[in-house]
């Protein structure tokens, strides 16, 4: 399978110039902070924090590359403000997926060839780096536009992976379609009301929002681990902690992330209007979050101060089970 994505070439050199690795024609990986840091001994992922995630032994990844929300607070690049439409990314000759989950852990493997001479590196570490046990699809787009995610998920799983898939929740069709789960499903949650995510989503399709209200309802039922995302912006987002319990109620995550927005990357954007001040900070997190929990009966469980994320469980016994029991 040729690397030679189905996309604008502008694109596609900025994209490759922040680190992104193609795979076959709309798929990527890009070796996350977090997998550098831990190879030197540095931070880990606040999923490992809570979860268990290695973060040395994770493949960040994206199984396509268009998404229909243009989030004020993501770090991504976003095709329109670089004049480029949304649906120029979108794709119909579909890769193979065991091709793309082949390509996706090789494309890894070739960028940690890199770090064989660095010093500061575990060598244990990079040589369990070399054997991943971990796949996420969060890297950039809307992986549920790729139809064949069933296929995709399975394919990882064939080879003892676990599967992090996460979605913004506007393609409540393609998550009835889901019948292989992953390992734990996000849906990101931008807003506590229509107004707000109108605002900090800035949808490019119509009834969005109703889409995402829809999506929450299947969510509720799915057999798998469930996560809430949220990403806060002081004085946007960061409001009405009741509205975001009343989505919890709806959804019934078994976990939420309450996490502080980051002023880097594409939200750094002139035309975004944010700005460093617009951070929460520690406590902000902590307090907001101890709100929602108060609002929603859900419960604090843990706190990551490296990425300013605090996590709610939605009673003792699922609290006590967030370490995930990998396979290898």
């Amino acid at each position: 399978m040729e690397n030679k994505p189905n996309i604008p070439k502008a694109l596609e050199t900025m994209m490759k110039r922040q680190g992104y690795h193609f795979v076959g024609r709309h798929s990527a990986v890009k070796l996350c902070n977090y997998t550098t840091s831990s190879l030197k001994g540095g931070h880990t992922c606040y999923k490992n924090q809570f979860y268990g995630i290695r973060s040395w032994r994770c493949v960040q990844s994206a199984p396509t590359l268009g998404c229909d929300l243009s989030c004020v607070f993501c770090w991504r690049i976003i095709p329109e403000e670089k004049g480029i439409k949304w649906n120029e990314l979108n794709f119909t000759g579909w890769d193979d997926p065991e091709e793309i989950a082949e390509g996706l852990i090789n494309e890894q493997k070739k960028i940690l060839t890199g770090y064989k001479g660095n010093e500061k590196v575990d060598k244990k570490r990079l040589e369990e780096a070399n054997d991943p046990a971990h796949v996420t699809f969060s890297l950039t787009g809307e992986p549920l536009f790729y139809p064949k995610m069933n296929e995709l998920i399975e394919a990882f799983k064939k080879r003892k992976m676990s599967v992090f898939l996460v979605t913004n929740g506007t393609l409540p069709e393609a998550l009835k379609k889901l019948k292989v789960m992953p390992t734990q499903l996000y849906v990101s949650v931008q807003a506590p009301n229509k107004e707000v995510y109108e605002k900090v989503a800035r949808p490019k399709i119509k009834n969005a929002w109703e889409n995402f209200l829809e999506f929450l309802d299947i969510f509720s039922t799915l057999n798998t681990r469930r996560v809430f995302r949220l990403t806060l912006i002081r004085g946007l987002n960061m409001v009405d902690p009741k509205g975001y319990a009343e989505l919890i109620k709806r959804g019934k995550p078994d976990y939420v992330e309450v996490k502080g927005f980051v002023y880097v990357g594409g939200a750094r954007g002139e035309q975004r209007g944010l700005s460093y001040s617009l951070m929460p900070k520690k406590e902000e997190i902590i307090d907001f979050a101890n709100q929602m929990a108060k609002e929603s009966g859900y419960m604090f469980t843990d706190y990551h101060e490296h990425s300013n994320v605090a996590l709610l469980s939605r009673d003792e016994e699922v609290a006590s089970k967030r370490l995930i029991e990998f396979e290898k």
